[in-house]
């Protein structure tokens, strides 16, 4: 079997080799490089994220697998009295989805199961990994978090002092709650695992219960599909903010099916609006979908986003000969989440509570057992000669950036080194560290970009080539001429057909 794997981290990689080796298809390869990267990016994911995927079969059905935390039972007995949810710390911690994530994406056609994902990444946390060029900037960026937290300063400053580029971080209570998982995943939500997440998360004054995590059950369902530019596009429905991908290739074509680069941008700021005020958690709320999908109206709004995120997302991205294919995007949110590490598992947890809102008036309001609205974007193009299965980490720009990668019709055919190498264009404020509405532009993109921000009424900036926050794509491809894999100029990663 051949397999075409991309992830952000060369390590992740490796693992998804060995998987296919072993006589893993897509899935196992995918799974092996994200159980992996929970060990080697721990900034960017952890066991104690969330993670959202699409799944596609060989009979051509794709399944969305929404592994979103929800806040806990209790937490209307505190959250009444907040001004603003807390971004960081015990409350702003949903229980974790990204073990039970795993575990719905191998029941959907894994061969190998996830033991041999969980060991392999367990050999790796006991035995040490290098301090990649990334993980380094992540320490030195939080690094006041890494002196308060007593777990998060025993992996990343074990001396006292914090680790740098290339010097090696062991991992051993994560390595021993790997094996644990190898044997048993469901202890992360009902084991011995569990009871010491929980007890962790009520010493940092969480009302978290065991309850929560025994009840925590993942979102299977067919995922929201939507023809424009003659190709479909198939995105997880909410809380993730898939749907406005769709609603901005579609917004952003001409009359003759071509791309513009001014309606790209315009309809990105429209996509900033209708996200603030229509993305939620559909169980227990009215999300309009049609809103996010249909971004032609000419209203602009530029209210400000959430305080800004950095580092929160990883991408896994594989498809196989046979049919297979899947795209897992996987996130502790902010940079090391919440700022909490519990030393008993080594288990750091994410802060995807701290995009809940306390406007009575929003679907993304704080509620018991309610999901956060989400930034993870994964997506699924069929084209008429090709399929792109594609992931990326790019905090509330998500949308804009792959919708931009893929406007053009002619981008599915591309090659996608080539694809990713092309500047890019990203639309936030606080999320990108500005105080207002802006256009933040690469080098060398078409003066149209910027006349349509200023059109708009936002301010526009400047970004250095192939920056961070335009985005880290993982591309894979399988029709044209076979399989293909390409992973974004602006990471360390790597994509390869096995």
């Amino acid at each position: 079997m051949a397999v075409a794997l991309a992830a952000p981290h060369r390590e992740a990689v490796a693992a998804g080799q060995r998987a296919v080796a072993d006589g893993g298809n897509a899935l196992d390869a995918a799974l092996a490089a994200a159980v992996m990267l929970t060990v080697v990016y721990p900034h960017q994911c952890a066991l104690g994220g969330d993670l959202i995927a699409l799944v596609r079969d060989p009979d051509g059905a794709t399944t969305a697998v929404i592994a979103a935390g929800t806040a806990p039972a209790a937490i209307d007995s505190v959250a009444g009295g907040w001004s603003a949810v807390p971004r960081q710390g015990a409350h702003s911690v949903t229980v974790p989805g990204m073990v039970a994530g795993w575990q719905a994406i191998a029941a959907r056609g894994s061969v190998r199961g996830l033991a041999g994902a969980f060991r392999g990444a367990a050999d790796t946390a006991r035995r040490g990994s290098p301090v990649s060029a990334g993980l380094a900037r992540a320490i030195e960026s939080r690094a006041d978090a890494v002196a308060d937290d007593p777990g998060l300063g025993s992996v990343f400053a074990p001396a006292g002092a914090r680790l740098g580029e290339g010097d090696s971080f062991v991992q051993p209570a994560l390595a021993a709650t790997m094996d644990r998982l190898a044997d048993d995943p469901d202890d992360f939500y009902r084991g011995l695992t569990a009871s010491h997440l929980v007890a962790a998360l009520q010493r940092a004054g969480g009302v978290h219960a065991p309850e929560d995590f025994a009840s925590f059950a993942v979102e299977v369902v067919p995922a929201l599909s939507v023809a424009a530019g003659g190709r479909t596009w198939s995105v997880a429905p909410p809380p993730s903010a898939g749907a406005l991908i769709p609603g901005v290739v579609a917004a952003a074509l001409d009359e003759s099916g071509d791309a513009d680069a001014a309606r790209l941008v315009e309809a990105s700021v429209r996509g900033v609006a209708a996200r603030g005020a229509h993305l939620g958690d559909p169980r227990g709320t009215a999300v309009d979908v049609s809103a996010l999908l249909d971004l032609a109206a000419p209203d602009r709004v530029t209210t400000r986003l959430e305080s800004r995120a950095s580092g929160d997302t990883a991408a896994v991205v594989a498809t196989d000969d046979e049919g297979w294919a899947v795209t897992i995007v996987q996130s502790v949110y902010f940079t090391f989440g919440s700022g909490l590490l519990d030393p008993e598992t080594g288990v750091l947890f994410h802060n995807r509570g701290g995009a809940f809102t306390v406007d009575p008036g929003s679907p993304a309001r704080i509620r018991a057992g309610a999901r956060p609205p989400h930034t993870l974007c994964p997506l699924i193009i069929d084209g008429a000669a090709a399929t792109i299965v594609a992931g990326c980490q790019g905090g509330r720009a998500q949308p804009w950036i792959l919708a931009q990668l893929f406007a053009d019709p002619a981008s599915t055919l591309a090659p996608l080194d080539r694809v990713l190498a092309a500047p890019r264009w990203v639309v936030g404020d606080v999320d990108l560290g500005f105080d207002r509405l802006t256009l933040a532009a690469e080098p060398g993109l078409p003066s149209g970009v910027i006349a349509a921000a200023h059109a708009a009424g936002i301010a526009t900036a400047d970004l250095p080539a192939h920056a961070d926050v335009a985005g880290h794509v993982q591309l894979v491809r399988r029709g044209g001429t076979g399989l293909d894999a390409a992973s974004d100029p602006r990471a360390d990663g790597v994509g390869i057909v096995v």
